[in-house]
């Protein structure tokens, strides 16, 4: 093939693969993983240089020890094994192995679309609340004809309250779905709304109280940010989830993370109870006056019941067996809340040994004038209960005149066969 002066050497594909090629046979591939491996979606470049490394980390389960402890009074042991079982006696819950990723190795493809989110996150344990602080984000998308956006974050725990299949009609069922946007609302926090920026810096704190233990194994917060529309509807950014079993009680973690496109919600998890609200209790049994005091101390995120976004809330509770009737009891109504404080206690005269006989029925309700009160949610406290309903309880009977408070989660299903106030 001859050449013009200043003329390039054009080649064929067929030629440019015939170049280099070394004569002789073709080696199989014994895996071509080998070659082309493929980790897990969200991995860290650090993590994913060695294949070899990665196994044996993905194999280890994480088992989450027995909250329950060991005591050594006979008594209310004997009572427990002859009415139920003892929370030492319940299994182990275990957690299906997961992946050792953490969010801040995350790399996603639309991180430079759609930006990234500083914040915080702190679970108090003490005082059961998670706190989550909202730093900045940065490089956020435009979502506005000038180029910005007006950015703001919601959160969101996750599960939270479900829509029950109810086949209404008519202006009922526009009350009720009202209702459930409100019980929605109730589980959600938001900052404020930042105008006509890409990087904006909020530096706000939200807190959930009323968390548990419980809850710190078995939910995730979803954090969103959006874009606040004054003439339409806001429209989303992004978005990130956190399970919070990957937090340390009294432990701030740290997170920078790139914000991914909106998420599927998980359809197979259980919506069989929807939650309503959180409720703090206290227990005591007083070896003075021979008898259980009960404190109603105050409740956190309440559903709404009203068309005006609020609820009128007041508690009752039962101590059940109750033969005579007289169980009952009531707290004050407050006016217009989703966070009422009561502060009221109320006793009953019973000897210990029958306490583990007995369930303790506390119940929310929304008073209303003219009709019937609605029913916001409740809980029982007993040996027939399970996870923190039953510590409370148990705790309570082996530790004779020591006051134990603890927050537990109100549900849509109504205690014993109570169909209205």
């Amino acid at each position: 093939m001859t050449l013009r002066k200043g003329e390039k050497m054009t080649i064929s594909i067929q030629e440019h693969m015939a170049i280099d090629v070394c004569p002789g046979p073709i080696k199989p591939i014994k895996q071509i993983s080998d070659y082309f491996p493929r980790f897990p979606r969200g991995l860290p470049a650090a993590v994913g240089r060695s294949s070899s490394a990665l196994r044996p980390a993905l194999s280890q389960p994480s088992v989450s020890p027995s909250e329950a402890p060991r005591e050594d009074e006979e008594d209310v042991d004997q009572l427990f094994g002859a009415h139920g079982t003892t929370p030492a006696e319940q299994p182990a819950k275990s957690q299906a192995p997961e992946e050792v990723v953490d969010p801040e190795g995350y790399e996603s493809d639309d991180c430079t679309a759609l930006g990234t989110l500083d914040f915080s996150l702190l679970y108090d344990q003490e005082n059961n609340a998670l706190h989550c602080t909202i730093n900045k984000a940065k490089g956020l998308k435009p979502m506005d004809h000038n180029g910005l956006a007006d950015p703001y974050v919601k959160l969101h725990l996750l599960p939270g309250a479900s829509k029950t299949n109810q086949k209404i009609s008519g202006l009922h069922n526009l009350k009720l779905t009202i209702k459930f946007q409100r019980e929605q609302e109730a589980n959600k926090l938001r900052t404020k709304t930042l105008r006509n920026t890409l990087n904006p810096t909020w530096n706000e704190t939200l807190t959930y109280y009323g968390i548990t233990d419980e809850d710190m194994i078995r939910k995730t917060l979803r954090i969103s940010v959006c874009d606040e529309d004054k003439f339409r509807h806001n429209e989303f950014i992004g978005e990130t989830r956190i399970p919070l079993k990957k937090l340390k009680p009294n432990q701030t973690k740290n997170f920078n993370i790139c914000l991914e496109k909106q998420l599927p919600i998980d359809k197979t998890e259980d919506k069989s109870l929807e939650e309503r609200g959180r409720i703090l209790i206290s227990l005591k049994y007083s070896s003075q006056k021979q008898g259980l005091q009960v404190g109603i101390l105050r409740c956190a995120h309440l559903a709404a019941m009203d068309a005006n976004g609020y609820s009128d809330p007041y508690v009752k509770i039962y101590l059940k067996p109750d033969e005579d009737k007289k169980s009952k009891h009531k707290t004050a109504v407050k006016k217009k809340t989703l966070n009422p404080e009561f502060n009221e206690e109320f006793f009953y005269e019973i000897k210990h040994g029958d306490l583990a006989k007995k369930t303790l029925e506390v119940t929310v309700w929304d008073y209303d004038i003219g009709k019937s009160n609605d029913f916001i949610g409740g809980v029982v406290l007993g040996i027939n209960a399970k996870g923190e309903r039953l510590k409370h309880w148990f705790d309570c009977l082996k530790n004779k005149d020591k006051k134990i408070e603890r927050w537990h989660t109100l549900t849509n299903e109504l205690p014993g066969a109570v169909l209205s106030d």
